[in-house]
């Protein structure tokens, strides 16, 4: 669609993209983004639809709504947390915590820690985010780690390495604590992995 020379440089909407097909896209990318800043209660779509160069009205048409553009951009995670459990397994049973958090780090460094972000703001606010985070964490990928190496199948394990994780989460990609922030995945491994092998496998009373 053209735009005509009707309107004052002031009032004509630059960069904004036609409602096309990478219209879906670019709303999820913004999306996001803007979660991970602000969360889902201070999101708006007004906002989200400014970062992605369309009409805030295109929301409403692609996703039915806030809900719906939140489902699709955070709630369905960039990978099947089931799938994990085997990949972890596979491998000698005292270097796991070290294969778990770079496991944990690899997945989100690669995606710009936004979506962990994103639904850990969220959390306080929006109950799918709970859910969503309760269950990868703990539902789907250490509670059936535990019940296969640990020697007691205490669940207690499974909420401690959440804890480590979700800490080390919050610092890296919310907080921004430097030097942990930008610090090579490989040397966060090797500090944190002892930690996450004793709660699997070690003495934890």
């Amino acid at each position: 669609m053209q735009v005509t020379n009707s309107a004052s440089p002031s009032t004509r909407r630059r960069g904004r993209r036609p409602a096309g097909a990478d219209t879906k896209a670019a709303l999820i990318e913004a999306a996001t983004a803007v979660f991970a800043e602000q969360g889902y209660d201070n999101a708006t779509v007004r906002a989200i639809a400014a970062r992605a160069g369309v009409d805030a009205a295109m929301v409403n048409h692609w996703f039915g709504g806030k809900e719906g553009l939140f489902g699709e951009a955070i709630l369905k995670l960039p990978f099947n947390p089931r799938e994990l459990v085997p990949v972890l397994l596979d491998g000698p049973r005292d270097q796991l915590g070290e294969r778990i958090a770079r496991t944990f780090l690899t997945v989100w460094d690669e995606r710009g820690g936004g979506v962990f972000a994103a639904l850990v703001r969220s959390v306080a606010a929006h109950e799918q985010a709970q859910h969503a985070l309760r269950d990868l964490f703990i539902k789907h990928v250490m509670t059936p780690l535990v019940s296969e190496v640990s020697p007691d199948g205490d669940h207690l394990r499974a909420t401690l390495v959440a804890s480590q994780l979700i800490g080390m989460g919050m610092i890296r990609y919310v907080s921004q604590f430097e030097p942990l922030a930008s610090t090579d995945i490989e040397t966060v491994v090797t500090a944190v992995g002892p930690t996450i092998q004793r709660y699997l496998t070690g003495d934890i009373r």
